[in-house]
């Protein structure tokens, strides 16, 4: 007894992503946490969940350090994987559901799982690949009915008990290994310990909470749209979580009608959108029918926001405030966030620095650059990764001097604010000229015929690059080449405009909704000259 209490009052005083949970169980346990389709569960009624799913878990030989793979669209079951393994030691490597069969071998694989969790969509496709990966012993399904060789989820917690695991965590040991996009060579497996979550969160409610006018935040609900294996979208949720606030999972990938019926009958009070997502959202022929009057917080990341979709989103959700949220899943993922209440006349900046972060802006040897000269934004705080799991060398280069190297090429302004311009990679180099491709799309998205857009740079035998833009059409909308040069041109410097067009169904992108600039680099190669 002397034991548990003393595991206990450790757990208590630690900062651990399941404690957060079994807090808020025993706070206001008849609380809603968890809304999925027709699943609708209390925080005790989780957290009993979680509980018995980290029993079943440590029956398995699932311990602390151990990996657990999660192929699953959104679900409850997800989300409970995520704590309970959290509440053992145990580390979640989510993984994406659109890689092909071999990206998913290597992560797997890589992350050394112990266990792989599938949901119903994608038994077939493990299925397929089962043979290839060695390490994995047990196969847990989400699935109505049980699949021959694996542990059906429903059937086998319902097998243990609900009461607290009291495995002895610490706030440094990890708890998500989260694989980057692997845009660039093999995804990488960033590290993230408790500490760097928690933190990360009570920085992000410090910022939410200092927002006038946002009413009983402590009481929202929220929609999480984008897949949580993202970890963005997971900590959008996990903040709402901290706050003790109820999340509704989406039932379906992306639909922009079901979003807009969600809001309207579950009275969301936040949203979470990728700037893709709401371009499609904002096309609904019938946006407005639908009684949005209960929607408070928009909060977007992963893409630059542009300044004429921020006018949009305005015009039908005038009650909304805009949160522009920016950073990387190494920094788990936040460096910045522009509440609605500072951006005026910064409607393209992602704010300044949140608490506890830094932020240096640098040259290419690592010299600070003057205020509003264009630089590598590098950071330094809590909230960065652990390392880069089985990386060492890009551990080391990432590190370099102790700061996080973001790849981002960013301006500060003499306030601290932050102004995207472009990922260092995607510049482009026209006759000796630095070129920000941000810059060119930020104009295109103004045009009235275009829905979105990317410019990369491409090879040209006389200037080194020439400038390349890849356009999707509004429905029933068709431009020339020659249209959207001679818009450039109106718009921007002439070196500046493109050289040449392309007209696409849709952009190429990874589940984060960021543009593949590396497939478009890929396809094309020497321009046609206007």
């Amino acid at each position: 007894m002397k034991d548990k209490q003393a595991i206990e009052e450790a757990l208590g005083r630690r900062l651990l992503l399941g404690e957060n949970l079994a807090r808020n169980a025993r706070k206001f346990p008849d609380k809603e946490a968890l809304i999925y389709g027709e699943t609708r569960l209390t925080y005790k009624q989780f957290n009993a969940r979680v509980n018995r799913l980290a029993h079943a878990f440590l029956a398995l030989g699932i311990k602390k350090g151990s990996k657990v793979a999660v192929l699953a669209f959104n679900c409850n079951q997800f989300m409970e994987a995520y704590f309970a393994l959290a509440k053992i030691g145990g580390v979640a490597a989510p993984l994406n559901f659109r890689l092909a069969g071999e990206e998913l071998i290597y992560i797997v694989n890589h992350s050394d799982a112990e266990a792989f969790i599938v949901g119903e969509a994608f038994v077939e496709t493990v299925r397929g690949f089962q043979k290839d990966l060695p390490q994995v012993k047990n196969y847990i399904s989400i699935t109505d009915k049980p699949v021959e060789g694996m542990l059906h989820f429903e059937s086998w917690i319902a097998k243990y008990p609900d009461d607290e695991p009291l495995i002895l965590v610490d706030e440094e040991d990890p708890v998500f290994i989260m694989y980057t996009a692997g845009t660039t060579g093999r995804p990488k497996g960033a590290v993230l310990t408790h500490k760097n979550e928690i933190v990360m969160w009570m920085i992000a409610s410090s910022v939410v909470l200092s927002e006038p006018e946002l009413g009983d935040v402590w009481n929202y609900k929220a929609f999480g749209a984008p897949p949580i294996f993202h970890l963005a979208a997971f900590g959008y949720c996990q903040f709402v979580f901290f706050l003790g606030g109820t999340v509704v999972l989406p039932t379906e990938v992306f639909n922009p009608a079901y979003i807009m019926e969600t809001i309207e009958k579950e009275r969301i009070n936040t949203i979470l959108l990728i700037p893709a997502m709401t371009f499609f959202l904002l096309q609904l022929p019938d946006l407005d029918k639908y009684d949005t009057s209960s929607l408070q917080v928009w909060a977007t990341g992963a893409a630059i926001l542009p300044t004429e979709t921020r006018k949009q989103i305005m015009k039908h959700f005038p009650n909304v405030k805009i949160f522009d949220l920016f950073g990387q899943t190494e920094m788990s993922p936040l460096v910045s966030a522009l509440r609605h209440s500072e951006s005026q006349g910064r409607e393209t900046s992602v704010g300044r620095a949140l608490p506890f972060i830094e932020i240096r802006v640098v040259d290419d040897n690592d010299n600070d650059v003057p205020v509003g000269t264009v630089g590598e934004a590098i950071y330094r705080g809590p909230t960065v990764m652990k390392e880069y799991y089985k990386n060492p060398e890009a551990t080391a280069e990432a590190m370099r001097g102790g700061w996080f190297h973001s790849g981002d090429l960013v301006r500060q302004d003499e306030e601290g604010y932050l102004y995207i311009v472009d990922r260092k990679k995607d510049m482009i180099i026209s006759g000796a000229e630095n070129i920000y491709p941000a810059e060119i799309e930020e104009v295109l998205y103004k045009h009235p015929k275009i829905l979105e857009c990317a410019v990369i740079g491409v090879h040209d035998e006389e200037w080194g690059e020439s400038v390349k833009c890849c356009v999707v059409c509004k429905e029933g909308e068709t431009m020339t080449e020659e249209e959207v040069v001679e818009y450039c041109k109106e718009h921007l410097a002439s070196y500046k405009k493109p050289k040449s067009v392309d007209f696409m169904d849709a952009l190429p992108r990874n589940p984060a909704g960021k543009v593949l600039k590396t497939v478009l680099r890929e396809k094309y190669g020497k321009s046609v000259k206007y």
